[in-house]
């Protein structure tokens, strides 16, 4: 049977989700379509927690997503009930002297106070002294450390931000149809056909969010651009979780010069006596169809030896789970919000590359007035194909 909506969502993790439920508050007819029954733990967006951050070190074109982000999310508690943000606050510290890098860029944490200051977030900027006072949680600290401290920062729930719009969308009127894979998208005129397992479905437009199965999808010039990375997820018990009270943060922890030189995790959730850590690799691509899902003990250990022993209180080598998830990674590690260069019915809205949960909502909003009235405000060029040449 065929169908035909205003604008069609591919995809519906952290930006399809988002993006649907802003094009149902805007009285679009719109579908969303996904090959599996979101939220899931196949793509980028689960493990019960994501590090939120307004004064974003990446760059400070993202900040008025991430601001956007918090605004929708306290909006959506408000009408679901559901606890999406918790403010713990995020805590982005970095050697106090020589090189250090986090997600391609540069004195890291300089960059997050600089963003701070343009924005007007509240932060304090700490020495590794005052980090250990305040946050005993973390040790082997020099005492020469630069951190950054936002109160405002903290984590989110993915999966539950992901249900909680898909939700609403299908109040408002969206259609939701999951275990639905898309085959091909071709432009014609006067719209977009959908080619699926179940059939096809036209649109006016279309959204392609569909994370590591971006390039598989879509073709040149994605093949070229999108790389996608395994990423692991560890959470080591804790012997003693007296050092983690009500004001331990989460954190970015760059303990060295490189891009793999960090930690990042997250304080014991309510009612849990354990600990989420992970750090990045981006020497070793993968596909989505074939990433290797199981996390094996030899690498939870290391991860634990080179990363967690010594520098996290209490935190024991004992593995109570652990998970694989997805980066899905541009040459400049930035995001691409853009229109597909042969079809322009067609925005792209992918990768994250590593850093994307905190302004999926926001992006959502954006792409909802891009698709709607052709522009809204945030300005998109930053993240345009057109940078790549």
């Amino acid at each position: 049977m065929e169908d035909r909506f205003e604008i069609a969502v591919v995809g519906l993790g952290a930006m399809g989700s988002a993006a649907l439920y802003q094009l149902g508050l805007r009285g679009a007819k719109a579908v969303g379509l996904d090959r599996f029954a979101p939220p899931h733990s196949s793509g980028s967006s689960h493990g019960e927690s994501r590090i939120t951050r307004q004064a974003v070190g990446e760059g400070r074109d993202y900040v008025p997503f991430v601001l956007a982000s918090h605004r929708i999310w306290r909006s959506l508690e408000a009408e679901t009930g559901e606890t999406l943000l918790t403010a713990c606050g995020a805590l982005v510290m970095g050697p106090g002297s020589g090189v250090s890098s986090h997600h391609g860029k540069p004195d890291f944490v300089g960059r997050s106070i600089d963003a701070a200051r343009a924005f007007a977030i509240p932060h304090e900027v700490l020495d590794g002294r005052e980090v250990a006072r305040r946050f005993p949680q973390f040790r082997h600290l020099g005492g020469d450390e630069k951190a950054y401290y936002e109160p405002g920062g903290g984590y989110v729930r993915p999966e539950r931000c992901i249900a909680a719009q898909l939700h609403r969308a299908g109040a408002l009127g969206a259609q939701i149809r999951t275990g639905t894979t898309v085959r091909s998208i071709r432009q014609e005129p006067g719209g977009v056909r959908i080619e699926t397992d179940r059939g096809l479905v036209q649109a006016d437009q279309v959204v392609v969010a569909a994370g590591a199965w971006t390039a598989p999808l879509l073709g040149a010039p994605f093949t070229d651009l999108l790389t996608v990375n395994r990423q692991l997820l560890h959470w080591y018990a804790l012997d003693d979780a007296s050092a983690y009270g009500p004001d331990a943060p989460v954190f970015i922890w760059m303990h060295g010069s490189g891009d793999t030189d960090y930690l990042y995790g997250f304080p014991p959730l309510p009612g849990e006596t354990e600990v989420k850590v992970a750090t990045e690799q981006y020497a070793t691509s993968t596909q989505a169809e074939t990433l290797d899902r199981v996390v094996s003990p030899a690498e939870s250990a290391a991860m634990h030896r080179h990363h967690v022993a010594g520098r996290l209180a209490g935190a024991s080598a004992r593995v109570t789970r652990a998970a694989a998830c997805l980066y899905t990674v541009t040459p400049d590690r930035g995001f691409i919000i853009d229109r597909h260069p042969r079809m322009d019915r067609v925005l792209v809205v992918s990768a994250c590359s590593g850093h994307g949960f905190k302004h999926s909502a926001g992006i959502g909003e954006a792409v909802a007035e891009e698709m709607l009235q052709g522009g809204g405000r945030i300005a998109l060029a930053p993240y345009a194909l057109a940078r790549f040449g």
